[in-house]
Formats: structure tokens, sequence, C-alpha cells
């Protein structure tokens, strides 16, 4: 009986040995599975959100389409919100009330708004195009055509100040022709003078692509000259931000100047075919074969420069422009309307 006691005995130790060494394991395990994970920092996939305004969607700004849908505002942490202002002045309201981070547009837009005695300086930081886009359409075709041909005429033109009328003035000029013996009307909305032109007004029309292949294709009418090749090189339509906000958002401006030129480097470095290719879902009304002339029609003519930087050179020209069409009131330093620094960053 004393054995058997004793038997039992040494069976309860045992299994009270046990017991506590399954406990002690159980808690460690237990302690490794509930220690917090370190937190995550990396932030390198945020994106931040930026509205563009811009003055009109046309395949003349091929190079910021491009950054759009080749993903280089994505790849430089950009959300971009693209809205269409259909005009330099509707786009100007969007950013000084704060409705758009960025404007693009005619950069004379900033010159008036200057000279109106802004508080917060627009200020231009990237130049996209160094043509003018547009084309002068006529009812017929005119192998032979002379800008003398106009005196006369009925021309559907742009908005009074706007940089399309102007350029075209300053051609007028520049080929002895007084813009006062041409008969301009400058009372049709934006995006409207080809469908009035197609509807049997005027003689001729200036327009923006796809608008003047289209009435080519239509047979409603005939490019007969470009303002870009006949107006030279001019600072035709750039990238803008209020002062206060290129101040507080340096790096947005950086990575937004940065996509652009990614964008540049593309319109500079592949066919037509590929651009159109590229620009395609930014235009899905446009056929393909359309889209391919339009672009070919843009690169023949040098439309996009190398980089973003807008020279001074370029801004003299522009005022000269303005001041040669009566619209300038006081002529404001380069240095208080431009800024290069991100342009010059973005082409290294």
């Amino acid at each position: 009986m004393k054995k058997i006691l004793k038997l039992l005995t040494a069976c309860c130790a045992c299994i009270a040995v046990l017991a506590t060494m399954l406990l002690a394991g159980c808690g460690t395990q237990t302690t490794t599975e509930t220690t917090p994970a370190e937190p995550d920092t990396d932030t390198s996939e945020e994106m931040v959100s930026v509205t563009l305004n811009e003055v009109a969607h046309s395949i003349f700004y091929a190079p910021m389409y491009v950054a759009i849908e080749e993903g280089y505002f994505a790849e430089e942490g950009i959300n971009l919100d693209l809205v269409t202002g259909f005009g330099a002045d509707k786009v100007m309201t969007a950013v000084l009330s704060g409705e758009a981070d960025i404007g693009f547009m005619g950069p004379e837009t900033t010159v008036y708004t200057a000279n109106e005695g802004s508080k917060d300086q627009v200020i231009n930081f990237a130049q996209l195009t160094q043509r003018a886009g547009n084309f002068l359409v006529a009812r017929e075709p005119d192998d032979h055509f002379e800008w003398s041909k106009l005196v006369g005429k009925d021309v559907l033109g742009g908005r009074a100040g706007g940089m399309p009328e102007m350029v075209f003035e300053y051609i007028l000029k520049e080929n002895g022709i007084d813009p006062s013996t041409v008969n301009i009307d400058q009372s049709i909305d934006f995006g409207s003078t080809g469908p009035a032109f197609a509807g049997g007004q005027g003689d001729y029309t200036v327009e923006f692509e796809p608008s003047a292949t289209t009435l080519e294709m239509e047979g409603s009418g005939y490019v007969v000259a470009s303002l870009g090749v006949d107006s030279g090189y001019v600072p035709y339509t750039a990238f803008s931000a209020k002062q206060s906000y290129i101040e507080e958002h340096p790096e947005i401006i950086q990575s937004f100047a940065n996509a652009l030129q990614k964008g540049m480097k593309f319109v500079n470095s592949h066919t037509a075919e590929e651009i159109a290719r590229a620009i395609q879902p930014q235009f899905p009304e446009t056929e393909s074969e359309a889209l391919i002339r339009i672009v070919s029609r843009y690169q023949e003519q040098d439309s996009w420069k190398d980089d973003l930087v807008f020279s001074e050179d370029s801004y003299d020209l522009l005022l000269d422009i303005l001041e040669s069409a009566g619209q300038l009131t006081d002529r404001p330093d380069y240095r208080n309307l431009v800024n290069v620094s991100f342009a010059q960053k973005a082409a290294f």
C-alpha cells in the first residue's frame, strides 16, 4: 500500500512539473504574437491632388497629354484633375480664386493681371509651345495664298486681347496690312468658329486643331496658311500659378515640371504615329488618321520646345506683340512674372 502511495505522489509531482512547463511555453508564444508591429512610415506611394485648368483641349498640347497618358504625373506623385476652361480669361479667374492650383494658358494673361495690380502675382514657371497653334482656313484650296488676299474679306477671328487674335493681327502688320482693312468677327465664342464657318459664316476662319482638319475632312474648308509658321517663334502657352502657391508647394511645382519634361522628351523622340497612339484616349472622337495628320502638322512646324524654359527673349517678344496690339499699359519686369528654376532643374 505504501508503495502505491509513493508511486501516486511521484506521478502527481511529474504532472505538476509538466503543467508548469506547458503554461510557461504558452505564455511565451502569446507574448510573441501580440507584440505590436512597427508603424509603417513609408510615404513613397502617397499622391497629391493637383487641379489644372487648361485654356482649351487641343492636340496642340500633346506633350501634356502624353505626360498624363504615359503615367508621368503619377510617377511624380501627382493625381491630376484636368479641367478645360475654354478661354484664358476663365483659366485666370480659376487660378486667382483658388479653384485651380495651376493654369495653362497664353502668358499674356499673367501680364494683364500684373498690370491690374494683383497682390498675389501669377507666375509662369514652364513654357510648352513655341509657335502659334492655329491655322487659316479658306473656302477653297489656295496653293498661292498671300495674306493680302484677306483685305476686305470676312474672317472669323479670336477674342480681343487673346493670343490667337493678337498673333493674327501681328502677322497682318508684318505683311504690311492694317488689321482694320480686314473684317474680323470677334463675337463668336472660342470653339464655335468652326461650326459657324461650316454653316456659311465668313470667307476665312482662324482655327485650332482638330477643328482645322475636321473642316478639311468634311470638305467645308481648306488650310491655306499656318499662323505658327508665319509668326515665328512665340511663347504661345505656359503653365502658371500664384506666387503664394509656388512658395507653399515648391515640391509640387517641381514634380509637375518633371512630368511635363518627360512628355516633352517623348514628343521630340517619337513618330507622329506613336504620339497619336499615346494621346488617343484624350481625343476619343478624333479618328486615328486625323490624329496622326494633326500631330505630323505640329511636328513639322516645330511647335514644341525641347525644354520648358521660358526665356527672357521670348518674354520680350510677347510684350512686343501685346504692345503692337495696343493691349499693353506697362512692361512688367521679366523676373517678376517668370520663374525658370523649376524648368531648368527638370531639364537635367
